[in-house]
């Protein structure tokens, strides 16, 4: 199989992990942050003695490539760039919204199958970037910037239970108020949730060119958003 190092900084939470066979066998998790220039180095350095001390060999570094924070998806890119220059790694971008849905595919057994999912990054307001995924993950809507009211997803809610999450997913709640809306709490978006996404990507050869590669930084976004938004 492969043997790849997860990079995660697309929020106030910086992380790192590695999985090796499909399994997780390194992580470490900083919540206190954003101190993602302070934590990140020290936290990579310790994932690449653990596998150098177990003779494991990487394959790919996987970083999360946004939307996110502008400076953490700097600080992570820039890292993940440098050790795939560094050892001659292939390098795998995992969209964060993406991501933020593998834990609930995991763990909760009361999403129906029909079932769609509705990652948030908050913004300002009642501001979102989101997207919107089936248990596949397969997207079912771009992401996007969105401005929440009760007519923002309608047109899926009106056809399928739909479970938001993320740190703007809470105060949409009562907003959106339907029926089919259900909100799961506690969801972030970390490195140890890579590994299925990434190791995917690398098998279907989806890598990145390591010397052009930037991340989708929130601001992408703004040219996208109406004119209220900006």
């Amino acid at each position: 199989m492969s043997c790849i190092l997860h990079i995660e900084t697309s929020t106030q939470v910086c992380s790192v992990a590695v999985s090796e066979d499909s399994q997780v066998i390194f992580q470490q998790e900083d919540h206190s942050g954003p101190n993602h220039a302070e934590r990140l180095g020290s936290m990579v350095d310790e994932a690449l003695s653990f596998t150098d001390n177990h003779a494991i060999p990487f394959d790919a570094v996987a970083v999360s490539c946004g939307p996110g924070s502008y400076t953490g998806l700097r600080i992570g890119v820039s890292m993940a760039k440098g050790i795939c220059y560094g050892r001659n790694l292939q390098l795998i971008a995992v969209p964060t919204l993406e991501l933020m849905c593998v834990p609930v595919l995991l763990r909760e057994a009361v999403v129906e199958d029909d079932a769609l999912l509705c990652p948030m990054i908050d913004a300002r307001r009642m501001e979102v970037y989101a997207g919107i995924y089936d248990r596949a993950l397969k997207p079912v809507r771009p992401v996007g910037a969105d401005v929440v009211d009760g007519e923002t997803y309608k047109q899926w809610l009106d056809e399928h239970p739909v479970y938001f999450l993320g740190n703007g997913a809470a105060k949409c709640m009562e907003a959106i108020n339907h029926p089919n809306a259900h909100l799961i709490e506690g969801i972030e978006p970390l490195a140890k949730w890579m590994q299925p996404l990434a190791e995917r990507r690398l098998l279907n050869g989806q890598t990145e060119d390591v010397a052009y590669f930037e991340p989708f930084y929130l601001k992408d976004y703004v040219a996208k958003m109406p004119k209220k938004m900006i």
